[in-house]
């Protein structure tokens, strides 16, 4: 597993220079979907990046919610997730790696 540092529960952090699979940040991204509906909603994307310990973490999941949602929807479902590991990548410093 390419995850350091980081337990499988939701409330717990990581840390931001350890790497982790495409795979591994769906996951880890699923485990914030409090209303199990299958998508991320801004609340949820703003706790994970709690988690990680981001700053700005209301601006940043707005920014990320726009930058990822194609649908417009106001929510990432798996088919936007790419866009959020992509945001994820340039504006949290997150290392997604496709191993």
């Amino acid at each position: 597993m390419a995850i350091k540092n980081m337990t499988v529960a939701a409330t717990t952090t990581r840390s931001l220079d350890a790497d982790m699979t495409v795979d591994e940040f769906k996951e880890w991204l699923r485990r914030f979907d409090t209303d199990r509906d299958g998508r991320i909603s801004r609340d949820e994307l703003r706790r994970a990046m709690r988690a990680i310990r981001a700053r700005f973490t209301g601006w940043r999941s707005k920014q990320g919610i726009s930058y990822a949602d194609t649908d417009g929807d106001g929510y990432i479902d798996d088919s936007e997730v790419d866009g959020l590991i992509e945001f994820a990548q340039k504006n949290l410093g997150l290392k997604i790696v496709a191993y």
